[in-house]
């Protein structure tokens, strides 16, 4: 059996920030952020146990969804230089580790993970990330592992777990943001229109298309709506899709060479001044190396 693990670098990262108190090194540069962003990884590990692990991040640069929709996520204020200054930090824990990193101008991390996850021939595929949003990707094969309650613990989405989280199948995920909106991306979605509306119609009919292939069929106050809002909804479709071709070179057998608990690793942190993680770094280096050798993990 093999199991690909994909982590949304920003994410993680974002979370872990709001979610640990403040933390310095010897420089007095901030860390928690990376404090957290390892711990999560190494929970990973030890409660997903992958073959190939890989790290997406975001860009800087407007992507095609900004370009295409200049309202897009302009509510959102700017990262705190608390965490931006962590996140070369956390590149160099990846890199000393051994774990790919991807990213790519124009597309933000999901639609790379997206694209990692469908190319990939793999027994299972788990994302990690705190963003609801990829749960539109889950299918029989890929599954998402997000952090719940901050960092205290962890929870895996398939199918089912999926559909109950947001009321409607995994797939139509980018449909229903749609017709709702969602303010995190400053979508604003048909005026009127709210969730129970949404879940009702996407019961009916399984997408947008077949929606407004049904409009006659459809309560007239509903389908005026609609009717109204169509150029809008069709383009935050597209724009909430995530997508799952980006031309990118994906190496999986550089991301089968992963070592958590490399001299590098160890030296890294303790620049960073993380005495309780170098322990923790250690013994599950320990524990790898006992699994290679047959023994139970």
């Amino acid at each position: 059996m093999s199991k690909l693990v994909l982590i949304d670098a920003f994410a993680i990262l974002h979370r872990a920030f709001h979610a640990i108190p403040p933390l310095t090194n010897r420089n007095g540069e901030p860390t928690n952020a990376i404090y957290g962003f390892v711990s999560i990884i190494l929970r990973v590990i030890g409660d997903l146990n992958p073959d190939y692990l890989a790290v997406c991040f975001d860009v800087k640069v407007p992507t095609f969804r900004h370009k295409e929709f200049k309202e897009y996520q302009s509510q959102r204020p700017p990262m705190a230089d608390e965490l931006s200054s962590q996140i070369g930090k956390a590149k160099d824990f990846l890199k000393a580790a051994n774990i790919p990193i991807y990213l790519k101008e124009g597309y933000e991390a999901d639609d790379l993970l997206g694209t990692i996850a469908k190319k990939g021939d793999f027994d299972s595929v788990v994302i990690v990330t705190g963003d609801k949003d990829i749960l539109q990707l889950v299918d029989k094969k890929i599954k998402i592992y997000m952090p719940i309650v901050g960092l205290s613990s962890a929870k895996l989405f398939g199918e089912e777990e999926a559909k109950e989280r947001m009321g409607v199948l995994p797939i139509q995920i980018p449909d229903y943001k749609a017709l709702v909106g969602d303010p995190s991306d400053n979508y604003p979605g048909v005026s009127g229109i709210g969730p129970k509306t949404a879940e009702k119609l996407l019961e009916k009919y399984p997408d947008i298309d077949k929606i407004y292939a049904h409009l006659e069929d459809i309560d007239p106050k509903i389908r005026t709506k609609l009717e109204v809002g169509k150029k809008d909804v069709l383009l935050f479709h597209r724009l909430a899709t995530i997508v799952k071709d980006v031309d990118i070179k994906i190496d999986f057998a550089e991301m089968k060479k992963w070592n958590i608990a490399s001299s590098d690793v160890l030296k890294l942190f303790e620049e960073f001044g993380f005495k309780t993680l170098t322990k923790r770094i250690k013994e599950v280096g320990q524990k790898l190396d006992q699994e290679k050798q047959g023994s139970l993990f």
